[in-house]
This record gives structure tokens, sequence and C-alpha cells, in this order.
């Protein structure tokens, strides 16, 4: 089961014609892919494009823009080159490869620094400069003038250009030009770097591809919409009243790092906040039953989200599963399923202790195969990507049986949960982040509860 681990950081390939034009995932050519596998004219191009010191730094921007700059801070975004579990497969990468593809992951984590130059074969996160550090900084956005595909770093950066942004009528400013930017308030802005595909030509990351035939793209209501609510303030000190955007980015990831306590509590109610809207978990059964009998519990998932399916994104690391219970009025444990192994991993494929000892677990995303069905772990030697993912306000139903026996004292408890966690622990311990494993969380999206009256049970 033990493989390479750096593969996983192709889970950001460029994936381009040589051209640059923008075809779209399912039209690229896998030989074509092969040309274009460490160098893409316009996200990892072959000699620098711009230069890194062209772009200011976040700390600039904090005089007149303190309130964004501290929401960013606290952002997935801002920790796009410091995660440790990003450095770490990009660390291992760079030993599977010899350095050859090291612009891969970095193309949309840094793409000041790769289209920069800076990423180059055996680069060292030490010697990168402060605004490549910075990942995903307010440059990397706010100096986007164009998009040229939607996927795998698709935006066009402009040191020189005014700063972009979706307000009509940017005030003037002693600091910098302003310009305003329809494309910035448009979902596909997003699908730039979040919709990815591997070098094979197999979709890997496809949230914006799911907006696009959803409910939310019918009403027009892009990915800003949630993830940057809107709000009354200012864009800058002093300026007037207008809708601002929240600029923490909120997602599902919580940090695998030692953070403050404040800034780890308000993530975790950013994060629950999120999941607690995105799904519903219904239980149902039979009031009452014969002692002996089997007892069919009947669990439905709904998908709440408008936008893109349940789960999104990296569906093959994300994990969103049922774990169901069911005791006597003793408390004995008369059925389980979605229970973790004394390491933590759910009892599937890649459990080391128990792997396929769960035979009714009921997962909710991805899972790579090989060329010959097997499972895969990483993306680069996966021939499919087979997805259990809802659709956007879609649900479905399913089935599981308890057992009873005619001794079984009544009444049954039977409690459902729909639980989410960012990363599964195997991965972790794979690359050697152990210490990571006691901020990984399992958080609980939605919980149900009955009970089921036994007749003929023994008092």
């Amino acid at each position: 089961m033990s493989r390479p681990a750096a593969a996983w950081v192709l889970g950001l390939a460029v994936v381009a014609c040589t051209d640059g034009t923008d075809v779209a995932p399912a039209d690229t050519d896998t030989d074509t892919v092969a040309e274009a596998f460490v160098h893409d004219p316009l996200s990892t191009p072959a000699t620098p494009t711009l230069d890194p010191s062209a772009f200011p730094e976040a700390d600039s921007c904090v005089t007149c823009h303190p309130d964004h700059v501290a929401a960013w801070r606290t952002s997935a975004h801002a920790h796009a080159m410091t995660d440790p579990v990003f450095r770490r497969l990009v660390q291992v990468r760079q030993v599977d490869f010899a350095g050859q593809q090291d612009p891969f992951c970095l193309q949309c984590h840094s793409a000041i620094a790769t289209r920069g130059g800076e990423i180059v074969p055996g680069f060292s996160f030490d010697d990168l400069s402060p605004v490549a550090l910075e990942g995903v900084t307010c440059v990397s956005c706010h100096k986007v003038t164009g998009l040229q595909r939607t996927w795998n770093s698709g935006h066009v950066l402009d040191a020189d250009a005014p700063m972009q942004g979706p307000i009509d009528d940017p005030a003037p400013n002693a600091f910098h030009t302003s310009a305003a930017s329809p494309l910035h308030a448009e979902a596909r802005f997003c699908g730039g770097c979040h919709d990815v595909v591997e070098v094979s030509g197999l979709p890997l990351e496809r949230p914006y591809q799911e907006w696009t035939t959803s409910p939310a793209a019918e009403a027009g209501t892009p990915c800003q919409s949630c993830h940057m609510p809107a709000r009354t303030g200012m864009a800058a000190v002093g300026g007037t009243e207008r809708e601002v955007h929240d600029h923490r980015f909120v997602g599902v990831d919580l940090p695998l790092e030692d953070v403050p306590a404040a800034e780890r509590d308000a993530r975790r109610a950013d994060v629950l906040g999120l999941l607690h809207t995105a799904a519903s978990l219904t239980v149902d059964a039979p009031p009452a039953s014969r002692a002996g009998d089997q007892i069919d519990v009947v669990l439905t998932v709904d998908n709440r989200i408008d936008a893109h399916n349940l789960p999104t994104g990296s569906t093959f690391n994300r994990q969103l599963w049922l774990e169901v219970v069911a005791t006597d009025a003793d408390g004995a444990v008369l059925y389980a399923t979605g229970t973790l192994d004394d390491r933590g991993d759910l009892r599937n494929y890649w459990s080391t202790l128990d792997p396929y000892g769960d035979h009714d677990l009921i997962t909710l995303g991805a899972a790579f195969t090989d060329a010959h069905g097997d499972p895969e772990l990483f993306p680069w030697s996966a021939e499919e990507l087979t997805s259990t993912a809802l659709p956007p306000l879609h649900d479905r139903t399913f089935t599981v049986f308890v057992p009873t026996t005619p001794t079984t004292p009544g009444p049954i408890a039977v409690r459902a949960r729909l639980l989410f966690r960012q990363l599964p622990p195997y991965l972790l311990r794979e690359l050697g982040l152990s210490d990571a494993l006691p901020f990984l969380e399992v958080l609980t999206v939605d919980e149900a509860t009955l009970t089921v009256t036994l007749e003929g049970a023994p008092e």
C-alpha cells in the first residue's frame, strides 16, 4: 500500500494545449498534455514571464485595507505555501521526479513565484521571496486581468495593471490605480484555479464545472456569494460605505498545525457554519418491530447546496460518511457502520488494522482505481476516478439492517451521523506527518436519532 507520496502533488497539475488556448479539459489530448508536462506557456512557462519583485506583499495593503488583510491572513489562501501537508507533498515529489515536475503544484499555490522563475527544479521553500511564500496573496487575485482557461491556473497576471476588483466606481487614491473588473465577481474566476485536471486528462477537481449546470448557475449566483459573502463596509479606510466582501474565503479545511486557539475556534465556527447548511440527514424505521426480526433503517442524505456537488473539490481526499449505531435497552451494540479503527481510519481498503472490515460503509466522495481496477491512492497512476458525490439539491437514500434476537431487550435506539473529515489519517502517516494527526478533526454535518419498540422483547 505504501507508494511514492509525492504523486499527490499531481492534483495541481498543469494541463493545457501547447499554445495556451482555452480548450475544455474533456477535449485535452493526452499526448499533447504529456508534451506540456513540465512547462505551460501561461502557468508554468519555460522562461519567466513576470518579475516577482514587481508584486507588493500583503503588508503594503494593511494601512488602507486592514480588515481585508486580517481576514485573508486566516484563510487557506494565505496558508497555501505554508501548509505542512502541501510542503511535504512537494518535498517528496521532488525526490520522486528529480525536481522536474516542481512547478506543477506551485502554479496555483504561488502563481507569482512559478511564472516569475522562482520554482526551478529542486527549489527550496527557504529560498523563495516573501511574496512567493504568501501563496494566494492580495495581488494574486487583484492583478488578474483576464482568464485563458477555467482550470489549472488559467488566470492572466499583470504587475503593471491597475488593481482589479468588482467595484464599479473605485475611488481614486494616491497609492495605486484601480479598475472595475466584472470577471472578479464571476464564478469562472474561481474555476481558474479550483478546477484541476490530471496530466493524463483525468478530471480531479471540478467545482466550477459542477456549478455551470447547477441551479445556482441558472439563478446567476456565483461561488463568491457563499465563499465571499457581501456586507456593508468600507473598501478602504476613510472610504464610503458600500458593498464589500469577506476575504476569509471560508471552506472546509482547518489548520493541521498549531495556531492560536482563538484563530482555530473562529475557523472551526466558520467551517461548521458552512457544513451545517450543506446537507441534512433523516432516519426512518418502523416505530415497532417484533423481537427476533430485522429492523430496516432508511437514511436519506440531502445535498442542500445549489451550486456544486456534496462533497466537491478534492473529493479523493475528503471523507464524508455515515455513522450508524444501534443499541438495545442495555446499551449493547447490535449494529454499527462508519466507526473508526484504533488508528482513526475508516474500515475500508486503506485501513491497516481492519481492511474492508466495514461491509456496509457508506461514503460520499471519490476514489481512484488503477488500470487493473484496484484501489489507487495517487492521481498520477490512476486510470479512473469514481464519484459517489451528490449533485446540487439532490438526495440519496440508503438502507441498513439491524438484527435482533427473540431475547434482545427493547427498545432499540438508533443514532445516525453524517460526518466529515478534510483528510484521512492514513495519508498523513504516509507522508510522515503523524504530528498533524491531533489537529485532524471529525466534524458532524448533521445527525438524527430514532427509537424502535420491540414487541415480545423481554422486560
